[in-house]
């Protein structure tokens, strides 16, 4: 048995120039985009310069035009990231193109690859993933699933509401989830990418969430008798939701990740302000109070990051993984959460500010805890997986005796 948890010369090197690349060029643009928002000539700007400094999609198909690391090494990396709010976007890694990068890569075909990918992973384009949908719609259960695909000549036609589609404004494709109905189409769901230009996909309001650093807002989209042909439905018909958790589960560690370099910038900020700041006649990291949320948000850094290294080690492995990034959805997206909280509170008032980012970072990682996977529905998941086996203990036992 080996635990190593030591980083390879070449993956701190890279490590490294990312952590170099987000603190030049990234960091100075903070301020511009809280005042004036997000836009495309932006994302373009960073990634072209990200590319220059050879950090760009460094989780992304080497072939395809990527970095082509394992995804433990990534885990090392979008973390870095993530340091930034502004981080993910400027090397191709934030969600929703990371996770349909990743997607399309082990499930579509050469044609649509080509098609598709390769432009996603330069960052020609943008794209979206279309699952969620109003209540009683797909949300935390995927089952729910209301928008409907039906076989017609040469395709399928798609109709149905979905809403808080993150990055529909803008996008290029979509990849849609729907519920195949009629007697000549297999049970189940089907996974469908859908060109933004098609007629049939209505991309609609914006929808005021608390968090505000994306790109393309988080959109209701609505598919109207939109006809997708055979040729862009993405893996098999019947198996979408088999597909999606190919998705899902790497998705979720990568949100980690990302979150994770993010709690660690709000520690730092409020760890060396408490270092210089001077309150009741000592420094604020001298008083006891202080201390204690020090050291908690220490503890939570480390743990969380040790979750996330171990789940992502197993996928790049090759094991599906899915009970291992549900610990660690649950375990991280709280921590990461009560690290920026303890943060905040050890600014003060200017904590509260996107002056000190804290207050971005805040509002921004707030809404992890909901989306892939609410905490409660992945922890009711890991009950019933543990009972299970706590049942097939039984079972076994009893059949020795």
């Amino acid at each position: 048995m080996a635990f190593d948890f030591s980083l390879s010369p070449a993956v701190e090197d890279q490590r490294q120039r990312i952590a170099d690349f987000v603190a030049r060029e990234v960091i100075p643009r903070e301020q511009t985009v809280f005042r004036d928002g997000l836009t495309d000539t932006l994302r373009r700007e960073l990634q072209g310069l990200a590319k220059a400094a050879g950090v760009f999609a460094p989780q992304a198909p080497r072939e395809w035009g990527g970095g082509g690391y394992r995804f433990d090494e990534a885990a090392v990396f979008l973390e870095e990231a993530g340091y930034s709010l502004l981080g993910p976007l400027a090397l191709n890694c934030a969600a929703p193109d990371e996770g349909n990068i990743h997607l399309i890569h082990l499930t579509g075909t050469p044609d649509q690859q080509e098609r598709w990918l390769r432009p996603l992973v330069a960052g020609e384009v943008r794209s979206c993933f279309s699952m969620t949908e109003p209540p009683p719609g797909a949300g935390s259960d995927p089952s729910a699933l209301r928008t409907r695909a039906r076989r017609t000549a040469g395709g399928w036609v798609l109709n149905g509401e979905k809403w808080l589609i993150t990055g529909a404004d803008g996008a290029a494709f979509s990849i849609v989830m729907a519920l195949n109905e009629g007697d000549d189409a297999p049970a189940g769901a089907t996974m469908f990418l859908v060109d933004a230009q098609n007629p049939g996909f209505v991309v609609g309001e914006h929808l005021n969430t608390i968090d505000a650093t994306g790109i393309g807002g988080h959109c209701r989209v609505t598919l109207r008798d939109c006809f997708v042909p055979d040729a862009d439905v993405l893996g098999e018909p019947g198996r979408g939701f088999q597909s999606a958790q190919v998705r899902l589960a790497p998705a979720r560690l990568t949100h980690c990740m990302r979150w994770l370099g993010a709690a660690r910038r709000a520690h730092d900020i409020a760890l060396e302000r408490a270092v210089e700041r001077e309150l009741f006649g000592s420094k604020l990291a001298d008083l006891g109070m202080a201390q204690a949320l020090i050291a908690e948000n220490e503890i939570d850094l480390d743990a969380a990051r040790s979750v996330i290294w171990h789940a992502s080690w197993a996928i790049a492995e090759g094991s599906r993984s899915s009970e291992e990034s549900s610990r660690a959805k649950v375990f991280a997206s709280e921590a990461v959460c009560r690290v920026v909280d303890r943060s905040v509170q050890l600014a003060g008032g200017m904590g509260t500010s996107e002056e000190l980012v804290l207050g971005r970072i805040y509002r921004d990682i707030r809404s992890f805890r909901i989306y892939d996977g609410a905490t409660e529905v992945h922890k009711m998941s890991i009950a019933r997986r543990a009972a299970k086996r706590a049942a097939e203990r039984i079972a076994a036992r009893e059949v020795k005796e």
